[in-house]
């Protein structure tokens, strides 16, 4: 029997590991399966179409369109492994496009990347790879995974600028335990560097920007497109709850939003809150946008509670800063979070990521999305 761990923690040579490689045809995961078939390993490629762009023409910033679908093909092509293209526009629509625009529809500002990621990239394509007798699911993500005794840990790339475990929080243990991250302890120009050496066709490739199904940032297209009757009239009120304006649809505002609101005031106003039920929006100065407690909802851990009986870190959105905070557990429905210091534009819709800091770096915890 091999005593010795491979290079993704396995007990097991790489020549008798098989490994699933989610392949979106960007220069990341193209780059991890040239790594994992370099390495040895068994590599099975799989890309997922996800949404039918129809007419429309897939920019290059777009992930998962029908030019990338053809990146992938080529760079299995190149690697010499097994390729798979899974039609999962159905599964993509119910779980993830719906989810955004109803999210949308209730005055929240939706992260559809977590919902993808929870649902047909990890949940589907989890269940494809054990059906394919893998040994682990392989992916381009920016995190950095830490396996000991066969449990994984995720936590922050060491690249902070490409960290994206804040869109990973809903990982399930059993998920987390499968997955391989190989990218984490690397930054963008060397994954690049490799890229060149491994000669693929996607090595100066771009990254990809925008919502794969958002065409340039407007989601109030897709909204239009598939809920046509939204875009309704209501008002803009101050914080004394007077009417100071008219707005053409609460889904053309976020919290925190200071462009658009076209209400002249002594001084700048910020969106404050929006209210679904009586389609308003709630304005007020950038003072009032503070916040320093926050409510969860829907709460995923990764941990025991015990690792939350001091300070931990959250980020309340996947671009800000690491903050200070005591989290207190009432339920799973009513997850209190205090911070140390104002944080402004907090919105519903929005998840709230509980990181901890040990040797290996900072730990990925868990996390909940935030209602108020």
């Amino acid at each position: 029997m091999n005593n010795n761990f491979n290079s993704i923690g396995l007990k097991k040579n790489p020549s008798e590991t098989t490994v699933v490689v989610a392949m979106s045809g960007g220069v990341d995961s193209s780059t991890v399966a040239g790594m994992m078939k370099k390495d040895g390993y068994k590599v099975i490629g799989i890309t997922l179409k996800l949404y039918d762009d129809g007419k429309e023409v897939a920019t290059s910033k777009q992930c998962c369109s029908g030019q990338d679908i053809m990146d992938a093909k080529r760079v299995a092509q190149k690697l010499d492994i097994e390729h798979k293209i899974l039609y999962y526009q159905n599964k993509f629509k119910q779980s993830v496009i719906d989810n955004f625009v109803d999210s949308y529809l209730k005055g929240e500002t939706p992260i559809p990347c977590v919902q993808c990621n929870q649902t047909v990239k990890f949940r589907d394509l989890f269940e494809v790879a054990k059906d394919l007798k893998a040994d682990a699911l392989i992916t381009g993500h920016y995190v950095k995974s830490v396996t000991v005794d066969n449990q994984t840990n995720m936590y922050r790339a060491i690249d902070e600028n490409r960290d994206q475990s804040y869109f990973l929080f809903n990982t399930s243990r059993e998920q987390l335990n499968y997955l391989r991250f190989p990218l984490g302890g690397m930054l963008k120009d060397e994954t690049r560097s490799i890229a060149k050496k491994l000669n693929l066709n996607v090595a100066e490739k771009p990254d990809s920007q925008d919502i794969c199904f958002v065409p340039n940032g407007d989601y109030a297209s897709v909204i239009q497109k598939f809920r046509p009757d939204s875009f309704k009239k209501g008002n803009i009120k101050n914080m004394e709850g007077k009417v100071i304006g008219v707005h053409d649809g609460i889904i053309n505002f976020t919290v925190g939003q200071r462009k658009g609101i076209k209400v002249s005031d002594k001084y700048a106003l910020y969106v404050i809150k929006i209210d679904a039920e009586k389609n308003e929006i709630i304005v007020g100065s950038k003072e009032e946008l503070g916040k320093k407690v926050i409510k969860l909802n829907n709460l995923n851990l990764l941990v025991g509670k015990e690792e939350f009986n001091d300070n931990v870190l959250v980020k309340v959105r996947s671009t800000g800063k690491l903050l200070n905070a005591k989290v207190n557990f009432k339920n799973d429905e009513n997850t209190l979070v205090y911070l140390e210091e104002f944080e402004d534009g907090i919105s519903p819709g929005q998840a709230c990521v509980f990181y901890k800091k040990d040797i290996h770096g900072e730990k990925l915890l868990g996390g909940g999305w935030i209602t108020l």
